[in-house]
């Protein structure tokens, strides 16, 4: 394949030919000994995306610990672990990268054992797209189905079913049908954006880069012309801002700033940045690399970020846009993908880490399970809970209260996994849907009301109730100087200041009687206002 670039650790130079180009994340998954890492291998051997060191490295490798007789056993590109290449399997999760003329990769190969559907579950969490392999002798197994339930949960939007192993069934169109029938049925609950299905030989290279001569009945694109070519949206870039504090960068006395991963939006220099949980505004300094200032931050790029203010912040801490700032509160509704032999133990404290915030939490209640064979959730009952690799739907309490976002609007705000306090294993990981405050524990109430005024910004009235003392101080404001004035007036007008204080006085007490309950007629009236939806008493504040 002419006009590909090879690159193992990119070089500067290449690198920036490569920054060009747009970046797509996939995962290849699926059952075991489907095929995924002699996928991986293929691809890039027949791609020419191998450097020469590694074919040679591999030559060798393959007939120490090759399954293909004397033939090259592709998947040993991909499977670096001894355990790995000693027992012909996928055990961790392997990346790789590359690039063609038109789009750059990054690639995790996962395993498809049942034991290690965390490692699996890892690689689907960063991925836009995923390769699901079936083996076209035995179809869609439940493996199959539960690594296309874990990738809809974790956010995967595109997937390629890739039929693999047509040689073993006479490369039959009819079975290759039959596999795409069944797939679209399962996954109609799914709600993937697009889903490719094609026909392939992965140790042979059928429809891997180019045409397979043995099927022409599939008129399909090869699976890297396809991969090239799938329009992945970056919604990221769009995103409200966020940014968890991972670390307070403070070299010397004059330089104090946080760092951390923009995982949503952009930023710059004059912005104003809200911190949360605690609600504090302020604005953004600098935006600052080891390279030097940057005019701005996006997505996916680690800066640092000066403060004009000394506000006390720390890691754990999310640095937010305080126009759709994120939500803070100590209830969590969320989907758990339980991940250990010992099943969830409602009512046992673990802990919860989000983003760079831990915190005690405790699992109150599961809801529903996700079943396998459909992708629908059933109830359970009071007593149930969850067992090994399986998914359901549950309430969190926290200890204190965090800053997130459900995981539909950002990954990285809205995952998070659940550590055993005892063991420190990881148990579970998670996907936020909704977030509230519990009765004893309100939301910051700094979060609404905000110190953006220091910042030249106005307050938001909506969101400010005025004490008496505020209101009290409010009508003497007015009252008093209108007394004196009326005062005035009516003594020049009769010479006489007795009779022109009770006149005064009778006035003010008039119209403070008038002007309150005009206030609360037109408070409790709807006639006038009209919001975008229609009429409507709700925009009134006085109501």
């Amino acid at each position: 394949m002419q006009g590909v670039e090879v690159m193992e650790a990119p070089a500067p130079a290449v690198a920036r030919i490569a920054a060009d180009k747009p970046l797509l994340r996939f995962i290849t998954c699926g059952s075991v000994d489907d095929g995924k890492s002699t996928l991986i291998g293929r691809l890039l051997y027949d791609a020419n995306l191998a450097p020469d060191d590694l074919i040679a490295a591999l030559e060798t490798d393959s007939k120490k610990h090759g399954t293909q007789g004397d033939d090259l056993d592709f998947a040993l590109l991909v499977d670096g672990l001894a355990a790995e290449r000693e027992q012909g399997i996928t055990i961790d999760v392997a990346y790789r990268y590359f690039a063609t003329d038109k789009r750059k990769f990054i690639v995790a190969d996962t395993p498809g054992h049942e034991q290690y559907t965390r490692n699996m579950a890892v690689g689907s969490s960063t991925a836009d797209l995923a390769i699901l392999l079936v083996d076209a002798r035995k179809g869609i197994l439940p493996q199959t189905r539960r690594h296309s339930v874990i990738n809809s949960m974790f956010g995967v939007r595109h997937v390629v079913v890739a039929v693999n192993k047509m040689d073993l069934v006479g490369y039959s169109e009819d079975v290759f049908r039959k596999i795409v029938a069944d797939f679209h049925e399962f996954a109609k609950n799914l709600h993937f954006a697009s889903i490719y299905v094609v026909p392939l030989v992965a140790k042979d290279g059928d429809n891997l880069v180019h045409a397979s001569q043995h099927m022409p009945w599939h008129d399909g694109p090869s699976l890297l012309a396809y991969l090239e070519g799938v329009a992945v949206e970056d919604v990221m870039r769009i995103a409200p801002f966020r940014m968890p504090v991972q670390w307070v960068n403070r070299p010397n006395l004059d330089f104090r700033g946080f760092s951390g991963f923009i995982s949503g939006g952009n930023i710059r220099p004059g912005d104003i940045v809200r911190i949360l949980p605690s609600g504090r505004d302020t604005r953004v300094s600098r935006v600052v690399t080891y390279d030097g200032d940057l005019e701005s931050g996006v997505s996916g790029q680690s800066v640092t970020i000066t403060l004009a203010e000394e506000i006390d912040c720390s890691r754990g801490d999310l640095l937010s846009s305080p126009v759709s700032p994120a939500q803070v509160g100590d209830r969590l509704e969320a989907k758990l993908l339980w991940l250990v032999r010992e099943p969830l133990t409602t009512g046992k404290s673990y802990l919860l880490k989000i983003g760079t915030k831990t915190t005690p939490a405790v699992v109150n209640l599961v809801q529903s399970r996700i079943e396998i064979e459909t992708g629908l959730a059933t109830p359970l009952g009071a007593e149930e809970t969850l067992a090994f690799n399986e998914i359901g739907e549950a309430q969190l309490s926290l200890e204190t209260v965090v800053a997130c976002d459900p995981y539909v609007e950002n990954r990285e705000t809205g995952g998070f996994i659940l550590i055993d306090r005892i063991t420190n294993e990881t148990v579970a990981v998670g996907m936020v849907k909704e977030v509230s405050a519990s009765s004893r524990r309100v939301a910051a109430p700094l979060t609404d009301v905000s110190y953006a005024s220091m910042e030249g910004v106005a307050l938001d009235q909506g969101s400010v109730l005025s004490t008496p003392k505020r209101s009290a101080l409010k009508a003497a404001s007015w009252l008093v100087p209108a007394t004196l004035i009326n005062f005035v007036i009516v003594n020049a007008l009769l010479s006489d200041a007795v009779v022109s204080f009770e006149i005064a006085i009778a006035q003010t007490i008039a119209i403070s009687a008038l002007r309150h309950f005009h206030e609360r007629f037109w408070t409790r009236s709807a006639f006038g206002l009209e919001s975008k939806e229609g009429p409507t008493a709700a925009n009134d504040p006085g109501i």
